[in-house]
This record gives structure tokens, C-alpha cells and sequence, in this order.
């Protein structure tokens, strides 16, 4: 039996944006440029003096010794596969997103497990397709080491651990030799945490608003040009999911896979009781979605 202990380390967690889609479209092509993917990025990781962990599926664990040249290694790996992706058309470029996280794990032989480990994986559910997301460990490191931006992003609620974890964005593309200029958004408030959390959930405001003004249009419309039939509820139906699903992906705390998940059987249920004929035939498709999301869950975990 392996011995068991304790280490400090840099968690360094990826995986592929959209993967189950690539996969329906084009499964052995999908492959094949994962493992190129895949591959570049074990070569930069190793480059940094990293090493993997573990793969499956579309991801990748790894871990540093160096918080810093786990960030550098993002940063490069983000670079190079955009290199990749620019030959590739739109709808087949392989995106990965990356969360990078600075904590206490348990070795077990060569794996790693722990607290540590899930919130490094949690930071890079949260990233966006090509981005990095990185824990306020991370950042306390770094934050004058990097030559890159950082956004904060606020607390990131983990699954079994106790306490949210404050989450920063890293700005990919600004040179490593380009002199460091100060910025307010790389320092975190003293005062007003709170305030700095809420900056995510905002974004969407816009959107709302147009979405608001077009739904109040078709039901002024609806009632000036009455004949008995509230023909409007299909077009709001309509405007709402997509409220909805723009809404879902503006959230930081959420994983925008599941949340659009959640939206479409929301959806399915409202189609099914306006057009009802006595069926709930939306028990079926609601049923898939369930078993997606258990399966994407599980991934999570």
C-alpha cells in the first residue's frame, strides 16, 4: 500500500469547453486533436517544471511546485492552442478552459486528493472557454511575479468546503515584458467585499432590458389588436428562455453547461403546459437532461 502524507502545492485543473458537442460532430476527428491539444500542453507543463497527474476524458490535473510558473504555464498553453484553433473553423476549435489553485492536498503513490484538488477544479468550471480562473492563493503570489491582468470575480461557492473561495480572472495577452502598470482592479478591497462580489451577477442588465422592452411591445400589442386569442405567450415564451440562457451564462458561480440545461427543461415544461392535451410528454426529454446532468456532476466531482 502507497504511503500517505500531506504537501502544499499548485493544483493546475483543464478541460475542453463544449466537448460533448465536438464529439457528436466529428468523434474520431475530436479525438485526434485532442491528444495534440492534450499533448502541447504536457510538453509546456513539463517545460515549467510541472507534472500531470491524471487524465480522463477531455481533462487534465496537474501540479507545480511554483505558483508562478503554474500561471506562466496557463498563460502559455492558452496562447499556443489559440495558435492551434486560428487554422480551425469557428465551430471546430477546441477550447480550453483552466483553474488554478494554491492548497493543502493528500498524496497518495502519484495522485493527489484533498480540498485542494476540488477547487481547482471548481475554478476551472468557472473560466470561460480559453480563459483561466485562479484562487486568491494563487493570486497573493503572483499578483507582482506575471506580467498579466487580473479581474476579481468574487467569492466561489465549493462543494464541502466551508468557506467561498475568492476567484480572479487572468487576462490573457498582455506581453510579459510589457512594464507593469498599476490597476485598481488588481487589488482587492479592504471595505467593501461585498460590493466587489456583486460585479459579476450585473453584467446582464442590458440584455434584461432590451428582453423587458420587447416582451411589454408584444403584450401592448396583443391587447390593442384583441380577437379573443392571447397570441403573444409563445414569442414571450421565446424571449424569456432567451433572457434565461443569457442570464445563466453571465453568473461566475455557476457551470454555464448545467445552467443551460436547467433553462431548456424549464423550457420544455412551459411548451408542454401551453400547448396541454392531457400528455406530460415532457417527462421523456427531461429525463435525458437529467441524466446529462448527473453525468456532468459526477465529471465535477
Amino acid at each position: 500500500m502507497s504511503e500517505t502524507q500531506r504537501k502544499l502545492t499548485t493544483i493546475f485543473s483543464a478541460d475542453v469547453q463544449d466537448y460533448t458537442r465536438l464529439m457528436g460532430a466529428d468523434e474520431e476527428g475530436t479525438l485526434a486533436t485532442l491528444k495534440r491539444y492534450r499533448d502541447a500542453m504536457s510538453r509546456l507543463i513539463g517545460v515549467h517544471g510541472g507534472r500531470v497527474i491524471n487524465t480522463w476524458g477531455d481533462g487534465l490535473i496537474a501540479e507545480f511546485p511554483s505558483v508562478v510558473e503554474a500561471v506562466r504555464t496557463a498563460v502559455d498553453v492558452q496562447n499556443e492552442l489559440a495558435g492551434l484553433n486560428a487554422a480551425r473553423p469557428a465551430d471546430g476549435r477546441m477550447l480550453f478552459r483552466i483553474g488554478i489553485n494554491l492548497g493543502d492536498v493528500i498524496v497518495e503513490g502519484d495522485d493527489i486528493y484533498g480540498d485542494g484538488v476540488n477547487i481547482a477544479a471548481r475554478l476551472q468550471v468557472s473560466a470561460p472557454a480559453g480563459g483561466i480562473v485562479i484562487s486568491n492563493t494563487v493570486y497573493d503570489q503572483v499578483r507582482n511575479k506575471v506580467a498579466v491582468g487580473f479581474d476579481f470575480l468574487g467569492p466561489l461557492a465549493v462543494k464541502n468546503v466551508a468557506d467561498a473561495v475568492p476567484s480572479y480572472a487572468v487576462r490573457i495577452g498582455e506581453r510579459e515584458d510589457a512594464p507593469q502598470q498599476p490597476r485598481t482592479d488588481d487589488v482587492r478591497p479592504a471595505m467593501a467585499p461585498v460590493a466587489q462580489a456583486r460585479r459579476p451577477a450585473i453584467v446582464g442588465h442590458k440584455p434584461v432590458a432590451f428582453f423587458a422592452v420587447i416582451a411589454i411591445a408584444l403584450v401592448v400589442i396583443n391587447i390593442l389588436t384583441w380577437q379573443g386569442v392571447f397570441w403573444a405567450e409563445w414569442p414571450l415564451l421565446a424571449i424569456v428562455f432567451l433572457a434565461a440562457m443569457n442570464w445563466s451564462r453571465s453568473q461566475s458561480w455557476l457551470d454555464p453547461r448545467l445552467a443551460g440545461l436547467g433553462v431548456v427543461a424549464a423550457g420544455l415544461v412551459c411548451i408542454n403546459l401551453l400547448s396541454w392535451h392531457g400528455v406530460f410528454w415532457a417527462v421523456w426529454p427531461l429525463l435525458a437532461i437529467a441524466v446529462v446532468v448527473s453525468l456532468r456532476w459526477m465529471k465535477r466531482r
